[in-house]
């Protein structure tokens, strides 16, 4: 019988081998048990995969199209100071920059005058609309003049709109431009004393959460990556340790380019501090362990009977991949092909099946003990 998960074969698994170790001309390495404990040798069951790597694609790393804005002058001026540079990351409401307006003043000064007419009109309606609950005036001549106080208000309410909009300092002739959404600012087209024209966008804002990677597939690979799929970025098929960036493939082009005999994807990807718009980079597409597929770093790697095993089950003799497997007499060596890995697990086909004993601790001491007999 196997040894029990994670412990070493027991002496009368290996009886030939009590306080040794010898290799086999089989490749079994006979180890005692006392040796194996030595040595720290600790197994787990190899488990079937669920997810395969079906290729690694080239892609380009942005903001998704809704979640880029541009921060308009919506007064033409001066640009007073600069309160952020590219790169910074703001809140929403953030100020960006002083701008120094003429428009500003007057749209202050006209303030001032729509609020001393409502002030007047106001009185007037109130006097008028007195006069004609006493019988003095017609009710027509009140009447009027509360639309006519409405009006003044009206227009007051319109100007401080339009102030509050801008985000004016009333007093000093300036209005400030503020951040409409929580993001980094990935433009910042602006320095003091330049002129603004009240048309540019001298800040461009992304936002914040989430990013966007577009590339393409292979024509042969059409049909078999698909919306849903689990995409990763940041973790190459053979690292080890390397912290990954999942997201999800979005759309896939149903039309082949005919110059690149590929179609175009697109994938959602979290924020992340790696993340940089524009960069360029490669994401890995993973599908059910069921889809045969070749994947863009091993040509004809098939899915099926994939097996995941532990990241440290995995090494090298040779030029081969191996893992060492508990039999009742001791460890033997299987040459896997590996696939790709992902959080800590790689996943590999050959000479391996779900639920064989596979050494996660201690394969280095193993490994030295077959090279060396």
């Amino acid at each position: 019988m196997l040894a029990p998960h994670g412990q070493a074969p027991t002496a009368s698994e290996a009886p030939d081998a009590v306080g040794a170790a010898a290799v086999r001309p089989d490749g079994l390495l006979l180890v005692a048990p006392a040796k194996a404990r030595a040595l720290g040798i600790v197994t787990a069951p190899a488990q079937p995969a669920s997810e395969v790597p079906l290729a690694d694609l080239p892609v380009t790393i942005a903001p998704p199209p809704n979640a880029r804005v541009a921060v308009a002058a919506t007064l033409p001026g001066t640009v007073l100071r600069t309160l952020v540079v590219e790169g910074d990351t703001v809140a929403r409401g953030q100020a960006l920059a002083v701008v120094a307006s003429r428009d500003v003043m007057t749209l202050s000064a006209d303030l001032a005058r729509a609020n001393a007419r409502a002030g007047v009109a106001r009185s007037s309606a109130a006097r008028l609309n007195q006069l004609s609950r006493e019988g003095i005036i017609a009710g027509a001549r009140a009447d009027e003049a509360r639309a006519l106080a409405a009006e003044a208000g009206a227009d007051v309410a319109e100007k401080s709109r339009i102030l509050r909009l801008v985000g004016s300092n009333r007093g000093g002739g300036t209005y400030t431009l503020t951040a409409p959404i929580a993001g980094r600012v990935t433009k910042a087209d602006i320095q003091a004393g330049m002129p603004l024209d009240g048309t540019s966008a001298p800040f461009v804002i992304d936002a914040a959460g989430r990013y966007e990677a577009t590339g393409q597939v292979p024509e042969r690979l059409i049909g078999q990556i698909r919306p849903g799929m689990t995409v990763r970025l940041g973790q190459n098929t053979g690292s080890q340790g390397a912290e990954a960036v999942r997201g999800t493939v979005t759309a896939v082009g149903n039309a082949i380019d005919p110059a690149t005999r590929s179609a175009m994807l697109k994938a959602q990807l979290p924020a992340s501090p790696g993340l940089v718009a524009g960069r360029v980079d490669t994401i890995t597409v993973w599908g059910p362990a069921t889809t045969s597929a070749n994947t863009g770093a091993n040509t004809d790697a098939r899915s099926d009977g994939a097996i995941t095993v532990p990241e440290a089950a995995v090494t090298t003799l040779g030029t081969d991949d191996v893992v060492f497997v508990a039999n009742p007499r001791g460890y033997v060596r299987r040459i896997v092909h590996r696939l790709g890995a992902a959080d800590g697990q790689v996943v590999v086909t050959g000479a391996l099946k779900a639920g064989d004993a596979v050494v996660v601790h201690g394969t280095a001491a193993l490994k030295a003990l077959a090279q060396g007999n």
